[in-house]
């Protein structure tokens, strides 16, 4: 159930057979991304069970289970913020009903990120995808 986004950025990692060409896609991503304003980058918004600094701002449009998703996000980590993105592109404008049946790690695992990816890294992007789902899962129950 990848969205369309998601979709291309798998297509590419399969386009790329080089792990180090995957990584400097995965950072690509995550500089075309909108920064995070500062004053949006708090505690509230932080995420925490990541090595490095993360924050998700999510915006719901609309109410209950339809209401759609999106959010904006900000790493102080190069690799991090391509995750970020990566996980905005899987998210972004599903419904909050959605969110929660989507199978992150099946749709992670076909880029091949659990391989690559550190122990840290690999518990930070959970965290972000919790965070997400929880947010999805509070929206949907009004």
């Amino acid at each position: 159930m990848a969205s369309p986004a998601f979709e291309e950025i798998a297509e590419t990692f399969e386009f790329l057979d080089d792990w180090e060409d995957r990584y400097r896609h995965v950072i690509e991503l995550g500089r075309e991304m909108p920064p995070l304003d500062e004053a949006f980058r708090v505690p509230a918004t932080k995420v925490d069970g990541c090595a490095s600094q993360v924050w998700i701002l999510p915006r719901i449009d609309g109410e209950g289970t339809g209401a759609r998703f999106d959010f904006q996000g900000e790493s102080d980590a190069m690799i991090v913020r391509g995750l970020v993105a990566i996980l905005h592109a899987l998210y972004s404008g599903l419904t909050v009903a959605e969110v929660g049946r989507v199978d992150a790690p099946a749709e992670l695992g076909r880029l091949g990120l659990n391989e690559h990816l550190s122990s840290q890294r690999s518990n930070g992007l959970r965290a972000m995808v919790e965070r997400i789902r929880k947010v999805a899962a509070e929206a949907a129950a009004g």
